[in-house]
């Protein structure tokens, strides 16, 4: 069994590759020597302080922003639009005053297939019934999205990124605004829809609670300086303390990691 792998196999698996990248807004800089790698299979997590830029590099990744210095590459069948990557936005993005059922919201992700004047056909009727399947919504096809809640409405945003058929999910603080049962709702779904569905997934948040029990890579962000790699290099207590400048503590409890924050110079 030949064990060695060629550049080309290498970059087949490589979905994005950030190089170098500088990222900022006119003339402020908000990240410098980005270099990030994300692979077909990740399930990769990006935190920071608020503030931080996180914002930005999923501005970047969704090519909604171009950097400064460096290179963004995709690989040719994302970069030629063969293959989606699945945006999912923070719920208070999607305006709530229109009486939009499920079926409405989630027929939103085929819109780059039936255009926006275009009616939807039995292909699209059937990769929408499919996403909601996939997220265990499907009974809740008529409901009007403003009537559920909100782990309920995170569900509805992930089946609509579905419906597009895409090979990344890409998340924008997907448990913001979630209790505590909510929040491991979304977050089992995701490792679902990664484990068993083969599904890259990439997350910004800044609950790393949250992330430090799902995510496999961790992107963690420290003065302008993105910092990567597996989750237990990344998410130490040295690098936490130094990070958020607080006294950290890392916890394991029943297999769960529960990262504490104490006061400032309180050991």
């Amino acid at each position: 069994m030949n064990l060695v792998v060629s550049e080309a196999n290498l970059m087949n698996k490589r979905l994005i590759e950030f190089q170098d990248v500088e990222l900022g807004y006119g003339r402020q800089v908000v990240l410098n020597h980005v270099n990030l790698n994300v692979e077909e299979g990740d399930f990769l997590g990006i935190a920071g302080p608020n503030g931080s830029g996180k914002t930005t590099i999923l501005r970047a990744l969704l090519k909604m922003l171009k950097p400064r210095r460096g290179s963004i590459r995709f690989r040719e069948d994302i970069r030629r639009g063969k293959m989606s990557m699945g945006y999912v936005p923070q719920r208070e993005f999607l305006d709530e005053i229109y009486p939009l059922t499920v079926m409405d919201v989630v027929m939103m992700g085929r819109y780059a297939s039936i255009g926006l004047v275009g009616k939807p056909k039995k292909e699209d009727y059937f990769m929408v019934h499919d996403a909601l399947a996939h997220v265990n919504m499907e009974g809740q096809a008529n409901t009007a999205f403003r009537d559920l809640s909100g782990g309920q409405k995170q569900r509805v945003l992930v089946a609509r990124a579905l419906a597009g058929g895409p090979i990344m999910l890409v998340l924008d603080e997907p448990t913001d605004g979630l209790d505590i049962a909510g929040e491991r709702e979304v977050m089992e779904l995701l490792r679902d829809l990664h484990e068993n569905h083969n599904l890259t997934v990439l997350m910004v948040s800044h609950h790393l609670n949250v992330m430090a029990n799902y995510v496999k890579k961790l992107a963690i962000i420290d003065e302008a300086t993105l910092h990567v790699g597996t989750l237990e290099a990344i998410l130490t207590e040295e690098n936490l303390e130094k990070i958020y400048s607080m006294k950290v503590k890392i916890f394991n409890v029943d297999g769960q990691k529960a990262i504490l924050h104490l006061e400032h110079g309180n050991g």
